[in-house]
C-alpha cells in the first residue's frame, strides 16, 4: 500500500507543485486547505505523514500540530515563509522537520524521505513488548505511552527521543549524540531544538517537570534515564 502523505496549504500553487512531485515518487496524496480541514483528514483518514503549512485561515499550522498531537504522533513536516530562528526552533520543537519557502522539489523529497525513515526505523528498535520505567510505560508494539496508566500523545520526535534514553537506561547521552540519532547528521549542533524538546516531553510524562525522575540532565555532559536502582 502506498505510503499516504496529506498536504496542507492555503496557497493552490504550493499544495499543485508538491502534490505533483510526491505522486511522481509514488506516495499517495490527500489535501487540506486550512489547519481545521488538517485535523479532520488526520483523524478520519490516518495518513502516514503530515505536510504543514504554518500561516493559515480558520486554524494556523501550529495550532493544528498541537490539535493533532493530542490523538495522533504522525510524522509532521512543517513548510512556511516564516524562516526566523526563533519560529524554526519553535516549530521543531513541535514537529519533525521544518522546511522555509521556497524550497525546491529535490529538498522536499529528501526531507520526507528523510522523516520516513526515521519514524520507521523508530518502530523496531526493542524487542521488549513493554518497556516500564517507574510510574512511566511504553507500549512498543502499540507504540504508546502512558503516565499512571492514563495514554498520552507525543509527537514522532518526542517519541523517538524518549525511546533513545529508554534503551540507554543509566547511561549519560551527550546533546550531540541525540541530536545525531534523533534528528539526523545535519542537526548535531542545534541544541536549542533539543532543549525545547527535552521540555515539551518532561512537561508529558513527568509527575514534577522541575524534578524530573525519567529525563534526568547532566549537567556539562547530556541526559539520561536513571536506573530504577539509582532512585
Amino acid at each position: 500500500m502506498a505510503t499516504r502523505i496529506l498536504l496542507v496549504d492555503d496557497e493552490p500553487r504550493y499544495v499543485r507543485l508538491m502534490e505533483a512531485n510526491l505522486i511522481t515518487e509514488g506516495y499517495q496524496v490527500l489535501k487540506a486547505f486550512n489547519g481545521q480541514e488538517a485535523v479532520q483528514i488526520v483523524a478520519e483518514h490516518k495518513p502516514d505523514l503530515v505536510i504543514l503549512d504554518v500561516m493559515m485561515p480558520v486554524l494556523d499550522g501550529f495550532t493544528a500540530c498541537e490539535r493533532i498531537r493530542k490523538f495522533s504522533n504522525v510524522p509532521i513536516i512543517f513548510v512556511t515563509a516564516k524562516g526566523e530562528e526563533k519560529d524554526r526552533v519553535h516549530g521543531l520543537g513541535m514537529a519533525d522537520d521544518y522546511i522555509v519557502k521556497p524550497f525546491s522539489a529535490t529538498e522536499l523529497l529528501a526531507r520526507v524521505r528523510a522523516v520516513l525513515r526515521r519514524t520507521q526505523k523508530s518502530g523496531a528498535v526493542s524487542q521488549q513488548a513493554v518497556f516500564v520505567h517507574g510510574n512511566l510505560r511504553i507500549d512498543l508494539a502499540r507504540a504508546e505511552v502512558f503516565r499512571d496508566e492514563r495514554m498520552i500523545f507525543l509527537s514522532a520526535t518526542e517519541y523517538r527521543l524518549l525511546l533513545q534514553l529508554a534503551q540507554n537506561v543509566g547511561r549519560v547521552l551527550p546533546p550531540e549524540q541525540l541530536l545525531k540519532d534523533v534528528w539526523g547528521d545535519e542537526y548535531r549542533g542545534d541544541k536549542e531544538i533539543l532543549w525545547v524538546s527535552i521540555s515539551r516531553l518532561r512537561q508529558k510524562i513527568e509527575d514534577d517537570p522541575r524534578s524530573p525522575r525519567h529525563i534526568v540532565t547532566k549537567s556539562g555532559l547530556g541526559y539520561c534515564m536513571p536506573s530504577l536502582d539509582e532512585g
